[in-house]
């Protein structure tokens, strides 16, 4: 379901930022597998792991998306040049 629900996450932050987003996703992504390893809830820590690395895999698939919109599979922002 977190994959989901980042698929079209990481579609509108490519569209109008590009991939230079990539940064937030990493940041995200490390904080949440951090605070996995702090809750002593393994059902909440579990959760935060799987999200903490569904985040760092969205860097490599918002980069990936940007051959996608190259490709003409996924409308390119008019407003931004890739």
């Amino acid at each position: 379901m977190i994959i989901g629900l980042l698929h079209p996450v990481i579609i509108k932050a490519e569209y109008h930022v590009g991939k230079k987003v990539w940064p937030v996703f990493g940041v995200a992504g490390l904080a949440a597998l951090f605070l996995s390893l702090n809750f002593a809830n393994i059902f909440t820590s579990s959760i935060l792991g799987v999200l903490g690395f569904s985040l760092l895999w969205s860097i490599q698939e918002v980069i990936q998306q940007e051959k996608r919109v190259k490709r003409g599979w996924f409308p390119k922002n008019p407003k931004k040049s890739i």
